[in-house]
C-alpha cells in the first residue's frame, strides 16, 4: 500500500483516541442514528439497556440526523464549559451497522456543515463496505473500524446466526463465507483509498480463538493499520461462555502485536457514548437540563 500521497499521510496522523491518540486531549461522541443491521452476531444483544452498562450495540434511544447534530452541539458546549478535553471526533457505531443505514451519511453531511473541524469515523461489519466506499469517501470519513470475527466459513458459521444481503437471508457456512469475502474485499479497497483502518475482533474461547493470529496476518496484508482484540461479553448465543481473563487477553494481544499494532485501551463503548474514553458523560442528565 502506497503511503506517499498527502491524503494518506493526513489520515495516518490522528488525535483519534481509538487509533492511538491521547485520550486526555481528545473527546469523542458516538451518534446512535443507525438502528438497522444486516447480520446477526451470536454475541450481540440489543434488547435491553442499562445506563451504567458499557456494551456495543446499546443505546438509550435512536436519534434522527438532526437530533444527532443537536447532541454534538450540546456535548461540545458542555465539555468546553467544564474545561474538559475538546470534542474532536464524531463517530457512528450503531446500534446497527452504520453503512446499512442511509441516515449515517445524512448525519455526517449535517455534522460536516455545522462542525467542519470534526474528525468523522464509523464502524461496520464490512458486508457493504466495498459498495458503500464511494459514499464513505464522499463524506470525508477519516477512519473505519471493521469488525471481523472469523477467518474461515467453518468458524464464521459458529459466530454469525445469519446475514441479510439485498433482501435475501443466508445462514451457516454459506452466509459466513460470503460475509468474510465481502469483508476482505472491502478492507482492501478502503485501505487502497487511504482510509485509516482498525480491525475489531471479538475473541471467543473455544470458538474463534484458534484463528485470531492468522487473521491478524491476513488483515495486515490487506492494509489494516491496527487491531483491537476484545473479549466476548457472555450474552446471546454465548451466554454460557466464560469471559476471557485479563491475563489471557494480555497474552493474545502480546502475540498479535508481533504481527500488527494492537489497541489495548478499548472500553467496548456504547453506541451513544460521549466524552473522554473511560469518563463518559451522563447524556440523560445533560439533555434533561438543556430542555
Amino acid at each position: 500500500m502506497a503511503t506517499g500521497c498527502p491524503m494518506m499521510k493526513a489520515k495516518m496522523e490522528t488525535e483519534h483516541p481509538c487509533f492511538g491518540g491521547d485520550h486526555s486531549k481528545a473527546g469523542r461522541i458516538h451518534l446512535p442514528v443507525a438502528p438497522g443491521c444486516n447480520i446477526k452476531c451470536g454475541f450481540c444483544e440489543r434488547k435491553f439497556d442499562c445506563a451504567n452498562e458499557s456494551r456495543p450495540g446499546v443505546t438509550s434511544k435512536v436519534l434522527s440526523p438532526e437530533e444527532g447534530v443537536a447532541r454534538v452541539r450540546l456535548v461540545k458546549k458542555h465539555m468546553e464549559m467544564k474545561g474538559r478535553a475538546p470534542l474532536k471526533v464524531v463517530g457512528i457505531a450503531g446500534p446497527g451497522d452504520p453503512i446499512a443505514n442511509p441516515r449515517t451519511f445524512e448525519t455526517f453531511r449535517l455534522v460536516r456543515e455545522a462542525f467542519p473541524e470534526m474528525t468523522l469515523c464509523l464502524s461496520t461489519n464490512g458486508l457493504l463496505l466495498e459498495e458503500k466506499l464511494p459514499e464513505i469517501l464522499a463524506a470525508n470519513t477519516h477512519s473505519l473500524t471493521v469488525t471481523i470475527n472469523a477467518l474461515t466459513p467453518e468458524t464464521g458459521a459458529k459466530v454469525y446466526e445469519w446475514i441479510n444481503y439485498r433482501g435475501e437471508r443466508f445462514t451457516g457456512e454459506r452466509a459466513a463465507g460470503f460475509l468474510i469475502d465481502k469483508q476482505f474485499a472491502g478492507l482492501k479497497a478502503a485501505a487502497a483509498a487511504g482510509l485509516m483502518i482498525k480491525i475489531n475482533h471479538v475473541y471467543i474461547p473455544g470458538v474463534n480463538d484458534h484463528e485470531t493470529l492468522d487473521l491478524a496476518v491476513k488483515v495486515r496484508e490487506l492494509g489494516a493499520q491496527m487491531m483491537n482484540i476484545i473479549p466476548v461479553i457472555p450474552v446471546g448465543m454465548f451466554a454460557h461462555v466464560e469471559m476471557p481473563s485479563e491475563s489471557t487477553m494480555e497474552m493474545i494481544r502480546n502475540q498479535a502485536e508481533l504481527i500488527l499494532s494492537q489497541a489495548r485501551h478499548c472500553k467496548q463503548c456504547r453506541a451513544d457514548a460521549a466524552g473522554v474514553v473511560g469518563e463518559d458523560i451522563d447524556l440523560e442528565s445533560l439533555e434533561s437540563r438543556a430542555i
